[in-house]
């Protein structure tokens, strides 16, 4: 198991404005700074546009709520 966490904007937020803090928000990302205080706090920044993000929390959301769904064993 995994955590992850994403930036987001209300719905109604202009596109303009949502690629300005893509971009922005991916490049403070890419900074080597930031890629090495991850490193050291043993995490690991994935960059991406706010389509793949929304992939992304499809799939989790599917993945963890098959395993959320199904019957717990026994703990005898």
């Amino acid at each position: 198991m995994s955590g992850w966490f994403g930036f987001g904007a209300p719905k109604d937020t202009l596109i303009e404005i949502i690629k300005k803090l893509n971009k922005e928000i991916n490049a403070g990302l890419a900074d080597p700074k930031m890629k090495a205080r991850y490193a050291e706090l043993g995490r690991t920044a994935f960059l991406g546009s706010p389509a793949e993000l929304g992939t992304f929390i499809a799939a989790e959301t599917e993945k963890w709520g098959k395993v959320l769904k199904r019957p717990s064993p026994a703990l005898d």
